[in-house]
């Protein structure tokens, strides 16, 4: 395997609090050292202005494969992924079947590998089928590579369930992963219930659903001792939840995407949608609460909810379209462009949130550039300015609300296990 040598970059790892200019060293797929000189390495690279980051990890994606090999498969969404930084990624099982055998782990693990990309882990199934009444085999979903459990889609809704998941996964320090949500508030609707949703008619998704769920996961997670990751949070009331909860040393996480902490529901007044998701696009005190916790720490993690559609499954009216949105090769962008550049968060801060806080909340020896770790390594340029054009997009599907818009920022070399798999 070639070395390869980065030279005079500002080299970022906030798994060891290194911030400083220096050559790294990649020698056999590893990180081999610092301050080397050039002494006929295979391959020099260049980094003079560039971030060096340990590579970029993303642990809530959609890789629609098996199933729905019409918006995404695993090497398109792999692609897309290196494409926006990211060496490692965590799929989420909301596939068809769902992924909650050892078969169906195996499969993705076969097929990311054919692909050949970025690192793929597998986050199964809570419960069997994502039926929500009886639980997956977790010991055995375990042994086949699982690294995280999760229905994502739908919550884990039955509280039993959601407590025997907590008890099963902690014996295998295992986080579970939910979607916070109570149904029965938000069936039928489209988008945030507020002043805007009743300006246009829409039927809304209160506030009070996601803060609920998350309240209760929360208890749950304290009464058993489980690891609770919440996922993609979106209102000022579940941050403050959150909040709290680690100040009581409750063992919660929680994630938030780049465009809950960028856009809001007035963007619906263009009955675009590119701008349904669910959770839904919040107000503008949600979107501030979101910066807050990221600031203070309470919102462990960026991630990109990934959620490719085809475009003619996007293009129906917005009470008839799907929920989601692709974010691959725009997160990075939006984060430099709309959490470091206004000065909400420094380097160091915004890259632990993408690299060894998703590590270690699910658990993966990724995330870090100390010596003799896995050589996954993104190069960033912060001066680099371009225009999102979905039509360049690696990822199958182009369901995208950032369209033209003018970012900062962006990869522009990703290294996993000390190959090159992407050059901008």
């Amino acid at each position: 395997m070639p070395s390869i040598l980065i030279r005079d970059g500002r080299v970022i790892d906030p798994s060891q609090n290194l911030d400083r200019v220096t050559n790294l060293l990649i020698e056999d797929g590893r990180i081999a050292g610092y301050d080397v000189s050039p002494n006929g390495q295979d391959q020099i690279i260049d980094a003079r202005d560039k971030i060096v980051s340990p590579g970029l990890i993303d642990m809530h994606v959609h890789l629609r494969e098996p199933g729905r090999e019409e918006d995404e498969t695993i090497a398109t969404g792999t692609a897309a992924a290196l494409a926006g930084g990211f060496t490692s990624i965590a799929c989420i099982p909301n596939t068809e079947p769902p992924i909650d055998t050892q078969g169906t782990v195996e499969f993705v693990q076969h097929q990311a590998a054919r692909a050949d990309n970025c690192h793929v882990f597998v986050v199964a199934c809570v419960s069997k089928n994502r039926e929500g009444k009886e639980l997956a085999e977790i010991g055995q979903l375990v042994r086949a590579g699982a690294v995280g459990f999760s229905d994502d889609g739908a919550p884990v809704y039955d509280p039993e369930l959601m407590r025997r998941a907590f008890e099963y996964c902690s014996m295998f320090d295992k986080p579970v992963l939910n979607h916070a949500e109570v149904r029965e508030l938000t069936e039928g609707g489209v988008m945030h219930e507020g002043l805007v949703s009743m300006i246009l008619g829409l039927a809304g998704m209160p506030s009070a659903a996601e803060d609920v769920m998350t309240g209760r996961d929360i208890v749950l997670a304290e009464a058993t001792g489980g690891k609770l990751h919440i996922m993609h949070i979106s209102t000022a009331g579940s941050v403050e939840i959150v909040r709290r909860a680690k100040r009581r040393g409750v063992r919660v996480t929680t994630e938030v995407c780049p465009h809950h902490f960028t856009l809001t529901d007035e963007c619906l007044r263009t009955f675009d949608s590119n701008f349904k998701m669910s959770p839904p696009l919040r107000a503008q005190s949600d979107v501030e609460a979101c910066i807050a916790g990221l600031v203070d720490g309470t919102i462990d993690v960026i991630c990109t909810d990934h959620a490719p559609h085809a475009r003619e499954k996007k293009m129906q009216e917005l009470d008839r379209a799907p929920f989601g949105i692709v974010g691959l090769e725009t997160a990075l962008s939006l984060v430099i462009t709309n959490l470091i550049e206004p000065g909400h968060l420094d380097w160091p801060a915004a890259l632990a949130k993408l690299t060894i806080n998703p590590a270690r909340i699910l658990g993966i020896d990724k995330g870090t550039l100390r010596v003799g770790a896995d050589a996954d390594v993104t190069i960033i340029d912060p001066a680099a300015r371009w225009t999102v054009d979905p039509r360049r997009f690696k990822s199958k599907s182009a369901n995208t609300p950032f369209g033209g818009w003018g970012l900062h920022g962006r990869a522009t070399t990703v290294i996993v296990d000390g190959r090159v798999k992407y050059t901008a």
